[in-house]
């Protein structure tokens, strides 16, 4: 029998080096020490390393440990942020956020603005959103851009196939790769189970079931997104159901899920149950004025809406329901979390009433949750996204 063979220096280097970098990106700023006992190996292997990424300038000296009591202090080593810059995209029909992160993780630049559908000055207006955030932080080519938009994106190829006012989006992305080492495409519902995945309430495995205009899931399954073989994996809105006009076609989804959970299927019930709201500012990703579906929900959900606000509420999660049931049947994830500008604004409320319908539906268990990211899951899932593929190629010396 013969012998395995022994790792290369180089792979063993490479191994050290990620350990430590994960571990400093983990816990923050740590002494050598520290590093050698998170890591368990030498200290003067620590001392190599420490050298070794300083010299790559993947690590810097960030301050001193004032613990200590006696003898000099102790340096503390962290990520060299300025070392590579990420870009986060968040696309719309009518609109673009942004969000330009260091190495570290730290968000150092935000921008958002509205924009006209019309191609060419889409295009080039959201070119210019993005170099202005770029250019706040001083930063040369960004390493990687990640973008979320509506649509499918094919696993094999990355590109976007966009949806009706959304076309430029594709041509938009063709543009950016004139700007970043590295263009990733995404859908925003899957950007957004990442997000939940990594900073909300998601566990090892769930859906998250994406609720404004349109409706979606990203599917998590023992911690790794779920595409599909064609990307299409979460594309409820095409899903058959009782309670509609009609049945939805290979090229539209009227008559499927669509028509009982979109934001124009909010804004009917709502106004068959007498549900009015104003723009409470707090719902940019579906803002349509005073009768946002997002604005319509909160207003429910917290009493503001009227005596048929609960109502409202109640028929708006027995549809919710419908979704959330088939996603248990086929998939059986054990929770479904409650996300997109109208499942954030129901909160507890809308997750309670669509938990309760569930359990009528289905026989298996299901918790429902509602998001638990902070701010714009669809920003910060793009720029997990950016991060993650970037110190990849930085981490182990690509």
């Amino acid at each position: 029998m013969e012998s395995s063979r022994p790792a290369r220096p180089s792979h063993t280097r490479v191994h050290n080096d990620r350990l430590a970098l994960e571990l400093l990106l983990a816990r923050g700023p740590l002494t050598a020490p520290e590093l050698v006992a998170g890591t368990g190996l030498s200290r003067p292997t620590i001392a190599d390393l420490v050298g070794r990424l300083q010299r790559a300038d993947l690590i810097e000296v960030v301050g001193e440990d004032d613990r200590a009591r006696r003898g000099p202090r102790a340096r503390l080593y962290g990520i060299a942020g300025r070392r590579a810059h990420v870009v986060g995209l968040d696309l719309r029909a009518d609109g673009i956020h942004v969000a330009v992160s260091d190495l570290s993780g730290t968000v150092v630049a935000e921008r958002a603005a509205p924009l006209e559908p019309a191609t060419l000055d889409a295009i080039t207006a959201a070119l210019a959103v993005i170099d202005d955030a770029v250019d706040e932080v001083g930063a040369d080519m960004p390493h990687t851009i990640a973008v979320g938009a509506p649509g499918l994106v094919d696993p094999a190829t990355g590109l976007l196939r966009p949806r009706g006012e959304a076309a430029w989006h594709a041509e938009l992305i063709d543009a950016l790769r004139l700007r970043a080492t590295t263009v990733l495409v995404e859908n925003e519902a899957n950007l957004a189970g990442i997000a939940e995945l990594e900073a909300g309430a998601g566990r090892d495995t769930f859906a998250l079931l994406w609720l404004g205009d349109g409706v979606g899931a990203a599917t998590v399954l023992d911690g790794a997104l779920r595409r599909g073989a064609s990307g299409g994996a979460g594309e409820l809105g095409f899903l058959p159901v009782p309670g509609t006009a009609g049945r939805p076609s290979a090229t539209a989804c009227g008559g499927g899920f669509h028509d009982l959970a979109s934001g124009g299927a909010v804004r009917g019930l709502a106004a068959r149950h007498g549900v009015t709201a104003r723009d409470d500012g707090q719902a940019p990703r579906d803002g349509h004025g005073p009768a946002a579906p997002a604005a319509l929900v909160r207003a429910a959900a917290t009493g503001d809406a009227g005596p048929g606000g609960g109502a409202f509420l109640d028929a708006l999660a027995a549809n919710v329901a419908l979704g959330a049931a088939a996603i248990s049947a086929v998939l059986d994830p054990g929770c479904v979390i409650l996300g997109g500008p109208v499942g954030r604004a129901g909160g507890t409320e809308l997750a309670h009433r669509v938990s309760d319908h569930l359990r009528s539906l289905s026989p298996l268990p299901t918790e429902v949750l509602t998001s638990a990211v902070e701010g714009n899951e669809i920003l910060r899932g793009a720029v997990q996204v950016a991060l993650a593929a970037t110190r990849g190629a930085l981490f182990d010396g690509d």
